[in-house]
């Protein structure tokens, strides 16, 4: 079966990049970072560009970043390139999610690079000291953070996935439905035994607790219900009592103003009828003066007749 021209060109291409690097590795003018000596990275100042081989715009860039290591000794920095297909670590501890993609670092701390991609450019980014107007990265987002260290574990563990993926498929020329299977049914195993050890861990720490404890505990919390019932039934009972005191101190204040509104009354009624007694002398002794004026005046008429 012949190639297409298109994938002759790719592999020559990809060849020619890889021997630019090996070229500029051996001149010690560019300098290979892998997960061995990224630290070099935090003294100093550098420039450090993320490629894969398979990457066109990494193969473009290629011949502009070997011209532009040929200036590290001028400018006094170090320029390094990452290979993300050989150390995909790297790639997440500086969560790099495009490539190629380029960092200017300065005694640890790291800017990323978004200007133009030509040596030109680099070098005025580096002698004009452009980066300082570049906003560093955050340090939770920090490469040498705790943090950052365990997502480059997860990445790691995602190509070394890949890999077995690849190699079920392609060298054992089995169907992808397996490899998905043996993912799914490794995943279960593994949470599996996580959990079994969690639980392991937990009960070393806090060990379960004996019978007699638990009894002893058990029996503790039944008196203090008990002893909580009954003080609820004494509140109780003594609430009643008051309710029944204050009943009768209610009933015998009522008695007592009805008392009162009957003396009050009766008295009331003596006093009318004083008043109607008197009123009734009164009309009496009227009565008889008149009465007398009367007979003064028919004896007056008769002693005149008789005259």
């Amino acid at each position: 079966m012949s190639r297409s021209p298109g994938l002759k060109m790719r592999n020559v291409v990809s060849f020619l990049a890889v021997f630019l690097t090996l070229n500029a590795l051996a001149e010690g003018k560019l300098n290979k970072i892998e997960e061995d000596n990224w630290q070099e990275l935090l003294t100093g100042e550098w420039m450090v560009e993320f490629f894969a081989p398979w990457c066109p715009a990494c193969r473009g860039l290629q011949p502009t970043w070997e011209d532009f290591a040929g200036w590290s000794e001028d400018l006094d920095i170090g320029i390094g390139q990452v290979d993300v297909t050989t150390s995909p670590g790297l790639s997440g501890r500086f969560m790099v999610t495009a490539l190629p993609t380029i960092f200017h670092v300065k005694d640890g701390v790291f800017r990323q690079y978004r200007g133009a991609r030509d040596k030109d450019s680099f070098i005025s980014f580096v002698e004009d000291k452009k980066w300082t107007g570049v906003e560093p990265i955050s340090s939770w987002k920090s490469p040498d953070s705790l943090q950052m260290s365990l997502v480059s574990y997860f990445f790691k563990l995602s190509m070394v996935l890949r890999n077995v993926h690849t190699t079920l498929t392609e060298d054992y020329q089995m169907p992808y439905w397996v490899s998905y299977v043996a993912f799914a049914v490794a995943t279960i195993l593994l949470g599996g035994i996580l959990g079994l050890i969690l639980v392991c861990c937990i009960d070393c720490v806090y060990p379960p607790r004996r019978d007699d404890e638990l009894h002893h505990h058990v029996q503790q919390a039944t008196r203090a219900d008990k002893k909580d019932s009954d003080a609820e039934e004494e509140d109780e009972v003594e609430e009643l009592e008051g309710s029944q005191d204050e009943g009768e101190e209610d009933q015998d204040t009522q008695d007592e103003n009805l008392s009162q509104d009957e003396g009050e009354n009766s008295q009331d009624e003596g006093n009318s009828q004083d008043e109607a007694s008197q009123n009734s002398q009164e009309e009496g002794s009227q009565d008889e003066s008149e009465n007398y004026r009367s007979e003064n005046k028919s004896r007056r008429r008769r002693a005149r007749k008789a005259d």
